[in-house]
């Protein structure tokens, strides 16, 4: 049982690089530090305990990162739902079934679940590593504060715990970077709820109060707005994580639920409500164009809460979902590479209203489809024929083998500008990674209202501040319109499968995927647990793997 801890450890050494650097995010040192120099200052404690930590937010190889790369996070979140789809292309792109697998629910046959759990894990013994690393050097100099620091760490790791939780359901709470045994053990989901927001509400007050998106000393880093929207996004979800058996279609009463915030007695939906409106309080608000926010320069919106900072020389994190989506053809007028796979499904191109009289302006600036034309010079984009390249949005499969659309069928993905100047197949480049935003807070506030049954116009104006920013018409606020807005405000963001959940939607049949016996038991709710874990802590795997 001790070899798969001894595996964890072995994991996140790589990640404890005791660099010696000026940028707070650099990830490319050229020297090291024998262990006894790394933490002889609260900068030195900073760059080499704290910033082990936030080097792996981002990733730059598969399954590692909350995102940018493959086989991850975003891919358990995204192809697992119907916001988007990896067709089988002929020869290309059924990688062993596992893309099929994952849009069809059939989890235990998804190779990368165990992947991505080792790396959420190693990124908790990480934050604990450097909490130990911080007491440490507290207990040494008593007269340098090193409160914010600490709530840095602690933050972060209720936020790889979030994910984890999210993903799995039941996770281990373990507080160490050596954890026994018995630490291992898996707890209820329940007990893992509770124990995130008791720990990002114990922090936040002392947590910077600077904005992360922006370039300077706290560009990347945890902050009080960024732990502000993990507390409304946890609870936003609280009849998910309150509820231990996802399998006997029965949840808590969010309403039910009381919440101690900052002194004050609030149900689940009015703590949402309050999370939700000190973000405001701190100054953020919507971009004014809904591309601000995936530009090169994108740093500069003031509607970013919390991004993976990009750079193609400071940074090695890669942003692989346009290489993955674009045409051959395509991605190379652009001067990069394409992988021609990751597709937009119908039923988003039907939330989108595409092809009708009322498709939403946020189509174009989120997808291609039809004829494509170059980013930056117009020119037609042809494929080896000569003949136009023509996107199908409506012809998408999850099988196109031997189709007349094989190559074609889909929209891609369009949401981040192209950068003419990223290396790497396009897959370094400068658009910092959006994962926090203020369009979303606004959304989950007004949800968080019309759970408590608190409809009408003040729940109208958050929907349709949104809206207007897209020159959308408004709409009354309703769950279903929210949900409606929630697609086309964050597609390819990350979120329709934590959002689909908790409209108790995930499992329902769609376009290419039928119901299994697992979706109609519940039991795909949640991801299967790595069988080593299961050997390690003694612990029964989730229902129905």
């Amino acid at each position: 049982m001790k070899r798969y801890i001894k595996y964890c450890l072995l994991l996140i050494a790589s990640a404890w690089s005791l660099v010696s650097c000026n940028s707070f995010l650099d990830d490319n040192p050229t020297d090291r530090l024998p262990e006894e120099e790394a933490y002889k200052t609260l900068s030195d404690l900073r760059n080499n305990a704290l910033g082990a930590v936030y080097l792996n937010i981002g990733g730059s190889s598969s399954s590692q990162g909350l995102q940018g790369t493959a086989r991850s996070v975003y891919d358990l979140n995204t192809f697992s739902t119907d916001e988007a789809v990896i067709p089988t292309r002929g020869s290309d792109w059924y990688d062993g079934g596992i893309w099929q697998n994952l849009f069809l629910h059939r989890f235990g046959n998804v190779d990368f679940t165990g992947d991505t759990w080792n790396y959420l894990f190693k990124e908790v013994l990480a934050a604990n590593r450097a909490i130990e690393r911080i007491d440490a050097y507290a207990a040494q100099h008593p007269d340098e504060s090193v409160v914010e620091m600490r709530a840095e760490a602690r933050a972060l790791r209720a936020m790889f715990l979030f994910y984890a939780m999210d993903l799995y359901g039941r996770v281990p709470l373990f507080m160490t970077s050596e954890p026994t045994v018995q630490e291992m053990k898996l707890q209820d989901r329940s007990v893992a709820f509770k124990h995130i927001v008791s720990e990002l509400q114990a922090v936040d007050a002392d947590l910077p109060w600077q904005a992360s998106p922006r370039p300077g000393e706290y560009y990347g880093r945890m902050t009080h707005a960024v732990a502000d929207f993990l507390l409304a996004k946890v609870l936003l979800n609280a009849e998910v994580y309150a509820d231990d058996d996802w399998t006997d279609d029965q949840r808590p009463d969010g309403s039910a639920m009381m919440w101690d915030v900052e002194g004050t007695l609030m149900n689940t939906w009015q703590a949402v409500e309050y999370y939700c409106e000190v973000i405001t309080f701190e100054g953020y608000r919507l971009a004014d164009n809904f591309e601000d926010n995936f530009s090169i320069s994108n740093e500069e919106s003031p509607e970013l809460i919390f991004t993976i900072p990009m750079d193609i020389y400071n940074y090695s994190n890669r942003f692989v979902y346009q290489f993955r989506s674009l045409h051959y053809n395509h991605a190379s007028a652009l001067g990069l590479n394409g992988e021609n796979g990751a597709s937009a499904t119908i039923e988003a191109m039907n939330t989108f209203g595409y092809g009708t009289d009322h498709e939403d302006a946020r189509l174009w600036s989120t997808y291609y489809y039809d004829t494509v034309h170059h980013d930056k010079t117009d020119d037609l984009v042809t494929l080896d024929d000569g003949s136009p390249l023509v996107y199908r949005p409506l012809d998408v499969k999850l099988d196109l083998s031997n189709d007349p659309y094989e190559k074609t069928a889909g929209a891609r993905m369009r949401k981040y500008e192209i950068d003419f100047a990223a290396m790497s197949d396009g897959q370094l480049r400068r658009n910092d990674i959006v994962l926090f935003r203020f369009a979303d807070v606004l959304l989950m506030q007004c949800e968080a209202m019309l759970r408590d049954g608190r409809a009408g116009a003040e729940a109208d104006a958050l929907l349709n501040q949104v809206r207007h920013r897209s020159f959308m018409a408004e709409r009354t606020a309703t769950l279903d319109n929210v949900l409606d807005e929630r697609m086309l405000e964050l597609a390819w963001e990350g979120w329709r499968r934590n959002d689909l959940i908790r409209y108790g939607l995930f499992t329902r049949p769609y376009t290419d995927r039928p119901q299994t016996d697992g979706d109609r038991h519940g039991y795909t709710l949640v991801y299967p647990i790595p069988g080593e874990t299961l050997t390690a802590c003694g612990c029964s795997q989730n229902p129905g793997y």
